[in-house]
């Protein structure tokens, strides 16, 4: 698949409020026991607790997780976005 076939995949950007590193959280991705699917530079992809780490995040700005959008929007990865401010569960 080319990066213009790909899914578009939902995303969450937060700004850990201790270290300011940004975390990409794909709330529609399940993860291990009810977790989501996640990614930061350091660590890569990760299943991630959404609720908990929005409780110790804050919203990223576009200029802040502008770098890690490129990132996994270019290779390997390849993701097509909707960047989305929350996510509820239904």
């Amino acid at each position: 698949m080319t990066a213009t076939n790909e899914p578009i995949t939902l995303v969450v950007f937060r700004k850990w409020k201790d270290t300011g590193d940004v975390i990409a959280l794909f709330p529609a991705i399940e993860g291990y026991r009810g977790a989501c699917s996640s990614y930061m530079r350091v660590g890569q992809h990760s299943d991630a607790d959404y609720y908990g780490v929005t409780r110790k995040t804050v919203p990223a700005t576009e200029a802040e997780y502008a770098p890690l959008k490129r990132e996994l929007e270019g290779a390997p990865f390849g993701y097509r976005f909707k960047v989305i401010r929350r996510y509820t569960r239904r």
